[in-house]
């Protein structure tokens, strides 16, 4: 791990990670719905498609992408790997903010970061409301509709996570993959003082409920380390160990993660 004293050096007003500082708003109109992550999602394994259900899965995605608007901001804060909650426990606090992030996945994946990017997405309300209607209504295009969102939500994460790629290798940083609380031994606890950092209710219209969870259900909020070049940059490796989703999970059920592939950890 960085020592106490260079973990506040990397606080220090010309620290490289400042030159990202304030945050950044994105309209995503230009993603696009992936067709094979949108399969993946309904549990496809192979198996034959027939021709209408084909059409219906195609028409389903474009209208995904011609009626949703996705949204996003992010933000860069310094980060301390050496804090304590209140109770004493270690955790990872994002300067500034009362965000507090703890497990060891957490602690393993930010050692050695001078700061961490912020990332909220959201498809909106609107999302939320055509899922209610067809779940009501038709449950074979709801199951659709939730994949092709699903599938669209993370387009538009990975969009930003790409932004902020671009910009950690303009500043001379290099950056790692995208972790989110709910991985590993990262508990969803953080959620809230996360969509407060960003600000994401008034940006994003996305709150969160008593048990963690984002509204819109189409919202998914992360983070990324970013590293001063040589300061051994880290990737938590993802897990079901720990996840307390793992007992009743559907992709688990068939042999799959819920995670697409590995992240990969940019260092040029």
């Amino acid at each position: 791990m960085t020592t106490r004293a260079a973990a506040y050096a990397h606080h220090a007003p010309d620290a490289p990670w400042r030159a990202l500082a304030g945050a950044q708003r994105y309209r995503l109109g230009n993603i696009h719905v992936d067709r094979a992550e949108m399969l993946r999602y309904l549990g496809y394994t192979g198996q034959k498609i027939d021709d209408d259900l084909a059409r219906r899965i195609e028409r389903v995605a474009r209208e995904v992408e011609q009626t949703l608007e996705p949204h996003g901001v992010s933000q860069v804060f310094g980060v301390d790997t050496h804090a304590r909650t209140a109770a004493g426990a270690s955790c990872v606090r994002l300067v500034g903010t009362v965000v507090e992030l703890t497990g060891d996945d957490i602690h393993r994946h930010l050692e050695g970061a001078c700061a961490v990017a912020l990332l909220a997405v959201t498809l909106g309300m609107e999302s939320e409301r055509r899922l209610r209607t067809l779940a009501a209504t038709e449950p074979v295009e709801a199951a659709l509709f939730d994949a092709a969102a699903s599938a669209y939500v993370e387009a538009a994460a990975d969009a930003v996570d790409a932004a902020i790629a671009t910009d950690a290798t303009r500043t001379g940083l290099v950056r790692n993959g995208r972790f989110s609380c709910g991985y590993g031994d990262c508990p969803l606890t953080a959620q809230g003082p996360i969509i407060d950092a960003l600000d994401a209710r008034r940006a994003l219209g996305i709150t969160v409920t008593e048990s963690y969870l984002l509204v819109p259900s189409k919202s998914i909020t992360a983070l990324i380390g970013l590293f001063e070049r040589g300061n051994g940059v880290q990737d938590a490796s993802r897990t079901c160990a720990h996840c307390a989703l793992k007992e009743g999970c559907a992709f688990r059920a068939r042999g799959e993660r819920c995670w697409r592939r590995a992240n990969s950890v940019q260092e040029d």
